[in-house]
């Protein structure tokens, strides 16, 4: 993975900033029946250095789409969470296909520009890929809610938008 102990590192610069500011931080992790994301194989943990909060939620994926067949958007309507920050692994697969789905379910994103990486593929390098996803993402206008991009140093978390408020019932 390009560049993946700078993006371990802000990863947990935008999580720490979250925790601080008391949100709700959601580590998602990919799966698979076969290869190197089988469940609880050496592949499917969480990356080495990535710091895990006593109060952070995990969850479990099996598509590109975080949303799908998860408790991912139950879970933020529980808390009432009605803004998103993402980050983490791979620009052109999860990050691009849950970033979509947000914008779908009518989740204003907030894209951490330099928190997010992915492998290079045959005609592109992975920083190319990146830089790709931000414009592209950012520049979608159908769903209603944007994507904002944002550095993980410039990222400012006001807790009245990201803080989960839990919904009787």
């Amino acid at each position: 993975m390009f560049e993946a102990a700078r993006v371990i590192e802000t990863v947990n610069l935008v999580a720490a900033k979250a925790r601080a500011a008391r949100a709700l931080v959601v580590l998602i992790q990919h799966e698979t029946d076969d290869g190197p994301f089988v469940y609880g194989s050496p592949g499917w943990g969480l990356a080495d250095g990535l710091v895990v909060g006593v109060g952070d939620l995990r969850i479990r994926k099996r598509s590109l789409d975080s949303f799908h067949n998860t408790e991912l958007k139950s879970l933020l309507d529980h808390y009432a969470v009605d803004q998103l920050v993402i980050c983490g692994l791979q620009s052109d697969f999860c990050i691009d296909t849950t970033t979509r789905r947000a914008l779908a379910l009518g989740y204003p994103v907030m894209l951490v520009f330099d928190g997010h990486s992915t492998a290079r593929n045959r005609g592109l390098s992975a920083a190319q890929i990146s830089a790709h996803h931000n414009e592209t993402l950012s520049n979608i206008t159908s769903f209603g809610p944007r994507v904002a991009l944002v550095r993980a140093r410039e990222l400012q978390i006001d807790a009245s938008d990201f803080v989960p408020h839990a919904r009787a019932g």
